[in-house]
This record gives C-alpha cells, structure tokens and sequence, in this order.
C-alpha cells in the first residue's frame, strides 16, 4: 500500500460511490459534504477545510495505482496534534485490513513527516466497525460528547480517540 495526495479531477470519481446509504454517509462525514456526493461540493468542502484547518486529502493505493481509501490530515501548530478526518475504504475493501493497514501508514506519516506529538480522530461509537479499526491501529478513546449528532430521530454520541507519540 502506498499513500499520496489526493487529486480531485482522478481520484473523485473513484471514491464517489463508496458510500451509498445516506446514513452511513452521515456516520462518515457528519453531514458536512452532501449526499449524495457531488463533485462541486466535495472540492469546495475540501478547500474550506485546508483553509480553516489545514486538512490536506490523500488517497491510499495499491502498489500498482488504485485508489482503495481516503482520508484528510491537518497539524495544529498550537497543540503540535494532528487529526484525520473522512477516513473511508473502498467497499470491495472493507474488513480486510486496509483501513487498519492505511491509518498505520498515515500515523507514521505524521510522527515522522509533521513531527506531531499526537494524532486523534472522532467517531460515532454507533459505527462499530469503525471504531474497531481505530482501536486496532492503536486509538484509545479520550473522551466521548453524548447525543452529539442528530441524524433524523437518532442521537449518536461522538467519541473522540487518541493516539501519543512514542516518547511524547
């Protein structure tokens, strides 16, 4: 597995229709790209957020070239931490080991490239699957928002996870 920038005009069209189900878009992105997906409003959301925050998008890739995940990573510069956001893999890759396999590659970007102290990701403890992926790269939950989201006549806590540097 490879890990490089995430080309909007290539690499769109590939994660596009990853998630197919409202709800479970919901549980990936909390709402704040729209669904379904459009090009438009993902590049857009995309540059508020490395405007805002200083996310920057990747995509995960075979060695041979196909994209297979996606995620988004910025450093704050005032707590030295870096957080990942959007983390998804491709559906024919699911349970397999990639998402597990990609974060370990992005957690090692980010001590050894950004130099960050920490990283940290936010979940719904509702998407299992997920935060199993998390705990198996080495998250450990840091504190947990009750009835942060409302998603229709659902009310998801939020937990955020977090994961030191060793030695930090």
């Amino acid at each position: 597995m490879r890990l490089r920038p995430f080309i909007s005009d290539k690499d769109f069209w590939e994660i596009k229709d990853w998630i197919t189900e409202e709800r479970a878009h919901a549980m990936w992105c909390a709402n704040y790209i729209q669904y379904p997906v459009e090009k438009e409003d993902f590049d857009r959301i995309m540059l508020d957020f490395a405007m805002k925050y200083g996310d920057s998008p990747y995509v995960a890739t075979t060695d041979d070239g196909k994209v297979i995940g996606f995620f988004c990573y910025s450093v704050d510069l005032q707590t030295n931490i870096g957080k990942f956001k959007f983390v998804m893999v491709a559906p024919a890759m699911r349970g397999k080991g990639i998402g597990k396999e990609m974060l370990q590659l992005a957690v090692q970007y980010a001590f050894a490239i950004t130099k960050a102290d920490a990283v940290q990701l936010n979940v719904y403890p509702i998407n299992t699957g997920a935060k199993r992926c998390y705990e198996k790269v080495g998250f450990v939950e840091n504190m947990t928002r009750k009835s942060a989201f409302q998603y229709k006549d659902e009310s998801w806590d939020s937990c955020n996870m977090v994961m030191k540097k060793t030695g930090a």
